[in-house]
């Protein structure tokens, strides 16, 4: 399988990529937690079908030493006792804001709340970040189809 369009060759989409990149790079010192943020990124990618950002975001985070055990579990962390309760309160917001059509007024106030018991101002800005980011990664995959299974830990970063 071939991508559409070349996002690191085309002019156009290597500026905007690079701008998206150093957003990325900016939640990196945002203080919330990495590993929160792999988590984010996986389980958004994994909604939105972005087969190329579940398999980056999987092996960054598996590179950075997260479980295995932990990263099957993303998918249905509702059932799973491997999350904190910080990190399942991220995960419902990711959920909630990466599936903002499906309910009228977006993310409610019961996500925001729990949210907002477990990260201060910052770490919930960058939270709100991580996941407009990386819906808008997971897009611009989907709709170029950039394949899945390639990426290397380090490649793109």
């Amino acid at each position: 399988m071939t991508a559409r369009l070349n996002f690191f060759t085309n002019a156009v989409a290597m500026k905007f990529a690079r701008h998206l990149v150093a957003a990325d790079r900016a939640l990196a010192e945002s203080g919330l937690p990495a590993a929160t943020q792999e988590l984010v990124k996986l389980r958004a990618s994994q909604i939105n079908g972005c087969g190329f950002c579940v398999d980056m975001h999987s092996k960054d985070a598996a590179h950075a030493g997260e479980t295995a055990t932990r990263l099957n579990l993303v998918a249905v962390w509702r059932e799973a006792t491997v999350f904190t309760e910080a990190e399942r309160a991220a995960l419902e917001l990711t959920e909630q804001g990466t599936r903002i059509a499906d309910a009228a007024g977006g993310v409610t106030d019961e996500a925001w709340a729990d949210a907002a018991k477990h990260y201060d101002e910052d770490q919930l800005a960058a939270l709100v970040c991580a996941i407009a980011l990386i819906n808008a990664f997971n897009r611009g995959n989907v709709i170029i189809q950039q394949p899945a299974g390639g990426y290397e830990p380090g490649r793109l970063h």
